[in-house]
């Protein structure tokens, strides 16, 4: 089973390594020469799918095609070209072309009765202003006042609209849905912790969602993938405020970060299911394991000083490997080796229990610490401590 893999950052990052976990060959292609999954793969191809060259001799032989990229245009190359070679693509174009704009997003939920933050100007301040068409933390500013929004710089590299809404606080909570018309299944609840610049840092599983709320993320997961006539996989994102939960957005997509969490803590591979969902379509959704505890996390280590961020500490990182048993964690994704001294990791660790797998973490990063003699240690929040 060979698995091309279009894009080699972080969405390339997660898929790559969860289709080694599922024992496929994996191909990874990107247009840049060093990017972090190209590390994790059993071949790399620097290549611009956008362009005119012959590419389709690179992808011969592959089984499946997922993209791990963003870019319009890179997408309907790849469509096209998997649509006239009849190689399943586990991608859904209009699900995901409303998904990617927030506009477009916030409309539907609109439409369908999905609470939201409320818009500009109707919500009061704090206010959030966002790219559309920017997943993540990317391009976020927030306004506590009238003055601060009339000095807001859009940024020099974005150039199309800005979604202005009700900046709302709380626990942040992820969950994916997969399948198709007709039949949607959620995975799993994983909770998210963000850094200063809320980028995610750290996602933990199992959640601590108030139990009576965990069919109601479920159901509106469920209605939003019914409403897209989704073919595939959707991340959803809420937060909990005030009692209530509100979608902040989703992506018609294979995310980043959450699918290694659930896979460690249910045993449920994202990224196969995804796969056979396109591949053999009348086959089961595989059923949970116990749930075990996992801490996901984020770090970067420099002379005398270990922070724990979010993911963006990951891009564009030089090429990444798996190892196993890392200073006490199950595994970490990291471009670590011997001698170096300034580096990066995701840090994978399980136990039977949440409580346990963070006092395992716990123990992982005094191990860290200790080893390479670190006497500063900065876990931001996004309260900027």
């Amino acid at each position: 089973m060979l698995i091309a893999v279009v894009g080699g950052n972080l969405q390339g990052v997660e898929a790559a390594y969860l289709a080694h976990k599922a024992e496929w060959e994996v191909l990874v292609i990107d247009k840049k020469p060093v990017v972090p999954a190209s590390g994790l793969c059993d071949r790399f191809v620097q290549l611009d799918v956008t362009s005119e060259q012959d590419w389709g001799q690179v992808l011969s032989g592959v089984d499946l095609v997922v993209p791990a990229l963003e870019e319009d245009d890179a997408l309907e190359c790849l469509r096209t070209w998997t649509q006239a070679e009849g190689v399943p693509f586990a991608f859904d174009p209009a699900a995901y072309a409303i998904s990617s704009s927030k506009i477009k997003s916030n409309r539907l939920f609109f439409k369908i009765g999905i609470p939201a933050p409320q818009p500009w100007p109707e919500c009061g301040f704090p206010v959030m202003a966002k790219p559309s068409s920017s997943s993540g933390s990317k391009g976020v500013a927030i306004f506590n006042t009238q003055e601060e929004m009339k000095g807001f710089d859009i940024p020099g590299n974005f150039t199309g609209s800005l979604v202005l809404q009700e900046f709302i606080q709380g626990p942040s909570y992820s969950l994916e849905v997969i399948g198709a018309p007709g039949y949607y299944t959620p995975i799993q609840i994983t909770d998210l912790e963000m850094d200063s610049a809320y980028d995610c840092k750290r996602v933990l599983a199992p959640t601590t969602i108030p139990s009576d709320l965990t069919g109601e993320f479920e159901k509106l997961s469920e209605t939003i993938a019914g409403a897209l006539n989704l073919k595939g996989l959707m991340d959803v994102e809420v937060i909990l405020n005030n009692g209530e939960l509100k979608v902040l957005e989703i992506d018609a997509r294979l995310p980043s970060q959450t699918p290694t969490a659930v896979f460690w803590s249910t045993g449920l591979n994202i990224v196969k299911m995804l796969g056979e969902l396109f591949m053999f379509p009348d086959r089961p959704i595989p059923k949970k394991k116990d749930l075990r505890g996992v801490v996901y996390e984020h770090i970067k280590v420099s002379p005398n000083r270990i922070e724990v961020s979010g993911e963006h500490i990951m891009s564009g990182a030089d090429p990444l490997h798996v190892q196993p048993d890392f200073f006490g964690a199950d595994e970490a994704i990291t471009n670590f080796t011997t001698g170096r001294n300034n580096w990066v990791a995701t840090l994978i660790i399980s136990a039977p229990d949440r409580n346990q797998a963070w006092e395992k973490r716990n123990a992982v990063i005094k191990t860290i610490s200790k080893k390479f003699g670190l006497d500063d240690m900065y876990d931001s929040t996004p309260d900027g401590h």
